[in-house]
């Protein structure tokens, strides 16, 4: 893969249009990318990664946030890379989706994402424009992951040394994601799944298997048997339960013989005991016969009196109702009669005299109607009299509203504006209240960086000027150390003589090779640290610079003030919106109700005014005809009444004279019938009249008694032979029978349960036997699948302890070590190579991810945490480098980028680096280094230089 041209517009912090020419970068095969921090530099790596993959590298693709800020409103986010891979030249263009302002009116619209890849050489085809497609086409040619590219392509340093001294569970995780074990995760969670399976059917069977062997022990009212059963134990038990139900067959025979036996004796008993009770009755009924004899006779007597006088008793009632009836005609008629003097009448005819009232009272028929109507008028003359009134009250007062509403409405459209423009600058506020408060720890922060620079370089210098003097002492006395190592007879090694007249004697003090090695340690520990406090000076210092330039000359308060005001406007954008609506929704309603109620004053005017006309002039014909009373209705009223009541009296009188008509012609009636009954008067045969339940009530008296004595007699017809004084113990004999049955129910209740426990265990033993086969085969299925799971996961049988995953990384992560041990061999001048390994952690931590560090000077094996911060520098490089190497294996890389960590190296190392990076671009790759390391600039001639401004960032390339 190839790089030729970046085009980044409003992405990230890169508020216009900029172009990367990576042909010119790439002309002498390394090239800087270096700025200012915060400028954007890792932005145009992130650029890269998103034209091609659609997302970026790290937290910052959590954040999801590529627009640009500072944009202009109507320039457009999108990234453009143009890269050759496999021989293809293509172009990828990619936006985001971000929220731009709406082209007309407030408020912002949505940007959905966007794609699109163009074939420019080297591949004749349509290209793609589908956001899924482009991926697909991505992953094809680059035969890389999005996390491998980030891994491989850009080299992030910081990562490689954390997973130097990552522990195993946090290494296996970044190896995942580079090798793509997910499948034999998904075996080994197959295996897992299967086993899981397995068991769950073993145990279910077993589970029927132990079912079944219990409710075989209960149904034979036996322990179940601790192992589980076995085919004797079964045989056994079901050769006891036939026995058992033989032997109940035989039992329930003979109690039911017995029970039989006894009900024999017990119905015999019961049949001549009924005898002698049946006799016994049949006298005692007919002695309480004789006794009642003379009260049958009276009984009788009484009875057909009754029956002869029941004729007269209907006409007796009949005659009392009559009389009733003549009272109320009478009560009635005077009513009728008081009701028509009331009225005033004093004449005789009285069903002429109402026709005549009912022919007048017809006549005002049709001028009460028109009384009616007019009350019905006068009163909605009043109501429109009202309604106008308050409409015309109502207008009024709109009319006096509508004298404010132009101020209001000014005032709210003022108020929504002052809102909205608050809500649009309340970032840019927070922004500059949040600088302020910064500003006092950021400058409290640079004082104290400042003197621990001044510190440190004080300290450097003194460390400096230490180690000088040291040198400057050990040569001068370089002569002693010299002759410190001459011995007699060889040559020495300076004037190349073997004789030593006059060698220089040691002296007190002197300084040694060891001193001079102290001296340089010392030195560089104190470059290191000058070095930090420098850099930690330095971005302090930019970063007041920056608030400085932001906050400008207005107090903390003062923007602190402003952000609260800003804040509390911009809360109230949507309220302030809202109530202008609803003012003006309030101002329409208003002027419609206004035309409303003109419209009706007019029409409730010429209503009335129609009105008042028809009742003025029905008004003269109602009072000519009303007569001497209050209305025409009232007098229509009372003819119409007097009319009824005449006639009422007339009909009155009609019946009085019907009712006693009727009720001597009953009276006469009543007499004869009490005569043809054979009584002397009506009295008497009233005094003999019983009701109907007395009569039947003697009724039943009389026949039950006949009835008893016949039935007694019949009795004792039937059982002559029969002794009353006869005593038959029905009772014993009952007693015998029911324990005879109860022992022939319980004989037959223990044969029936029997019977049933052999039948349900012979089911039951079948059952089982078919449970005992299922069982054994999937036991051994099992056995043999868990032994070969806890394999596959690192346990039972597999001694390294690893899992087929962490198995397979393993070796992936060996071929590693190999490619960057070669690479840091060459960085450390021999020192450092890695080493892999296999074995376990403490605790019980899975080994086979193991990598640590040989040590050549030593001779021994470290932990990677034990490197200092240049040799940590040098290994993850080596490291990240080498697994470049292994994940693009059958891929090329023609472009890579390395990301900071060069500032921990000393001039040497740093060549030595320098020699492996030109070893890179001499394989034809481009190497970009992205770096604040000033001597990097002076060393590397082609260099991309990211400016940052408050407009935006902007790039300047220097070739």
């Amino acid at each position: 893969m190839k790089l030729h041209e970046l085009v980044v517009s409003g992405f990230g912090p890169y508020a216009g249009v900029e172009r990367v020419d990576f042909d010119r970068l790439g002309a002498d095969g390394l090239f800087l990318l270096h700025g200012d921090t915060g400028a954007g530099k890792t932005t145009l790596l992130d650029a890269v990664a998103f034209a091609l993959f659609g997302k970026v590298p790290g937290a910052r693709g959590d954040v999801k946030r590529l627009r640009c800020d500072y944009a202009h409103r109507d320039t457009p986010t999108f990234v453009e890379l143009e890269l050759t891979v496999r021989g293809r030249r293509l172009r990828v263009k990619r936006s985001p989706e971000y929220d731009r302002p709406k082209k007309r009116g407030d408020g912002v619209t949505r940007q959905q994402s966007q794609v699109s890849l163009t074939w420019i050489s080297g591949w004749e085809g349509e290209g793609h424009t589908r956001i899924d497609e482009v991926a697909r086409e991505v992953d094809d040619l680059l035969g890389m992951t999005a996390e491998q590219f980030f891994q491989v392509v850009l080299l992030p340093q910081g990562e490689f040394a954390r997973f130097l001294r990552a522990e195993t569970a946090e290494r296996e995780k970044l190896l995942e994601k580079l090798f793509g074990t997910e499948r034999f995760l998904d075996v080994e969670r197959w295996f897992r799944e299967r086993r899981r399976e397995r068991k769950r059917e073993v145990d279910q069977l077993a589970l029927e298997h132990r079912d079944l062997v219990q409710r075989v022990a209960e149904v034979a009212l036996e322990e179940p048997p601790e192992g589980g059963g076995d085919a004797e134990w079964l045989s056994s038990l079901l050769k006891r339960l036939d026995e058992a139900e033989r032997e109940a067959d035989q039992v329930a025979a003979e109690a039911v013989a017995r029970r039989a036996e006894a009900e024999a004796a017990w119905q015999a008993a019961r049949a001549r005991h009924e005898r002698v009770r049946r006799v016994r009755e049949a006298r005692r009924n007919l002695d309480r016969c004789a006794e009642v004899e003379p009260s049958l006779r009276a009984w009788a007597a009484e009875r057909d009196a009754a029956r002869q006088a029941a004729v007269v008793v209907p006409a007796q009632q009949a005659v009392e109702r009559s009389e009733r009836a003549l009272d109320a005609a009478v009560a009635r008629e005077r009513a009728a009669a008081d009701a028509v003097a009331a009225l005033g009448y004093d004449g005789t005819d009285l069903r002429g005299d109402a026709e005549r009232l009912r022919e007048e009272s017809g006549a005002l028929t049709a001028l009460a109607a028109e009384a009616l109507k007019q009350e019905d008028d006068r009163r909605r003359v009043a109501r429109l009299d009202q309604e106008i009134t308050a409409a015309r009250r109502e207008l009024a007062e709109l009319e006096a509203q509508f004298d404010t509403v132009p101020a209001r409405l000014v005032a709210a459209r003022s108020a929504v504006e002052d809102a909205t423009v608050a809500a649009a600058r309340l970032a840019q506020v927070a922004g500059l209240a949040s600088a302020a408060a910064e500003l006092p720890r950021v400058e409290a922060e640079f004082r104290a960086a400042d003197e621990a620079r001044r510190v440190a370089v004080d300290a450097h210098q003194r460390a400096l000027d230490a180690l000088l003097m040291v040198r400057r002492e050990r040569l001068d006395g370089m002569a002693i150390e010299l002759a410190a190592k001459l011995k007699a007879g060889r040559a020495c090694p300076v004037c190349g003589s073997a004789e030593h007249p006059a060698p220089a004697q040691p002296v007190l003090g002197s300084v040694t090779a060891a001193d001079e090695d102290a001296a340089v340690a010392a030195e560089q520990r104190a470059a290191e640290r000058r070095a930090r406090a420098e850099s930690e000076k330095d971005k302090l210092e930019q970063r007041l610079g920056w608030l400085r330039e932001q906050v400008g000359d207005r107090s903390p308060d003062e923007l602190s003030r402003e952000h609260r005001v800003v804040s509390g406007l911009a809360r109230e954008v949507e309220a302030r919106q809202a109530e202008l609506a609803r003012l003006e929704a309030d101002v329409r309603r208003a002027e419609e109700r206004q035309g409303r109620l003109e419209r009706d004053i007019a029409e409730m005017g010429a209503q009335r005014e129609g009105l008042a006309e028809a009742v003025a002039e029905r008004g003269a014909r109602l009072e000519e005809a009303r007569g001497d009373f209050p209305d025409v209705v009232a007098r229509r009223a009372h003819l119409s009444d007097l009319a009824d009541a005449l006639v009422d009296l007339h009909e009155r009188r009609a019946a009085v004279a019907e009712h006693e008509e009727r009720l001597a012609d009953q009276r006469v009636e009543l007499t004869r019938l009490a005569a043809r009954a054979g009584f002397a008067d009506v009295a008497e045969a009233l005094a003999a009249a019983r009701p109907d339940d007395v009569v039947a009530a003697l009724e039943t008296r009389i026949r039950d008694v006949e009835k008893t004595r016949t039935a007694a007699e019949s009795t004792l017809t039937e059982l002559p032979d029969v002794d009353p004084d006869d005593e038959v113990d029905v009772t014993g004999t009952e007693e015998r029978f029911r324990l005879a049955g109860d022992r022939a129910t319980a004989a037959t209740t223990v044969r029936t349960n029997a019977r049933t426990r052999s039948a349900r265990a012979t089911e039951l033993a079948e059952q089982l036997r078919a449970a005992w086969q299922r069982l054994e085969p999937v036991e051994a299925e099992y056995a043999e699948l868990d032994a070969l799971t806890d394999v596959i996961n690192g346990s039972g049988q597999n001694t390294k302890s690893m899992t087929l995953r962490t198995y397979v990384l393993a070796a992936r992560l060996e071929e590693v070590a190999v490619a960057a041990s070669a690479r840091l061999e060459r960085m450390s001048q021999g020192r450092y190579r890695f080493v892999h390994s296999v074995e376990a952690g403490p605790r019980g931590t899975r080994g086979g991810l193991g990598l640590d560090v040989m040590d050549d000077y030593s001779g021994q094996q470290r932990p990677a945490k034990t490197l200092s911060g240049g040799e940590s520098f040098l290994a993850s490089l080596a490291l990240a480098l080498g697994l470049a190497d292994v994940v693009a294996a059958g891929a090329v890389l023609d472009t890579l980028f390395i990301d900071e960590g060069f500032g921990t190296l000393d001039a040497e190392t740093l060549e030595l680096v320098m020699t492996t990076l030109d070893e890179l671009r001499a394989g034809g790759r481009v190497v970009g280094l992205v770096s604040h390391v000033e001597e990097l600039r002076q060393r590397i001639p082609t260099r991309l230089r990211v400016r940052k401004a408050r407009e935006g960032s902007s790039l300047e390339l220097t070739a």
